[in-house]
């Protein structure tokens, strides 16, 4: 198995595992992740996104396509409760890869937008969730926001 699809099988396996520590291990220092959402820079960002992430129900499939020196391709379907609606979310995705001396420095994921938003979102506000991406990155850096303020006062509570 070459190096850079080792990586992605750690990646994906600690994902699966709720392991967010782990997969921050996988990153680049100055690596980026976009998706339907998510525009981070930055490994801490992508971090923090993955911790809040893996604080949920999700489990992972995956499938290797392509891994070489310089870029990679993994088939994914991640299964999840979308904690805003409580619906259940079966979301298709198709994730790309570029490395920098043997890490992830650029992760972008895509998928149908509007089926995810139809899925997780549902009604009017799926529509208009599935059409418009500023609506999905306002959502997802608010949300993200705000549990990154979560994480810090249970910090803070624990010290006292």
């Amino acid at each position: 198995m070459h190096p850079n699809a080792a990586l992605l099988d750690r990646l994906f396996r600690n994902l699966d595992l709720h392991r967010a520590g782990r997969m921050a291990e996988c990153y680049h220092p100055k690596a980026t992740f976009r998706d339907i959402a998510f525009d981070l820079h930055g490994k801490d960002e992508i971090h923090a996104m993955w911790r809040m992430i893996c604080g949920g129900d999700i489990r992972a499939t995956f499938v290797i396509v392509h891994a070489d020196d310089e870029c990679g391709m993994v088939k994914l379907v991640d299964d999840y409760t979308f904690t805003d609606t409580g619906r259940k979310v079966r979301n298709t995705i198709e994730s790309r890869f570029r490395f920098r001396h043997g890490l992830i420095v650029e992760h972008r994921d895509a998928c149908d937008a509007r089926a995810w938003a139809s899925a997780a979102v549902g009604g009017a506000a799926g529509f208009l969730a599935g059409r418009f991406r500023f609506l999905r990155a306002w959502k997802a850096r608010r949300k993200l926001r705000r549990f990154l303020e979560m994480e810090k006062k249970h910090s803070e509570e624990v010290e006292k």
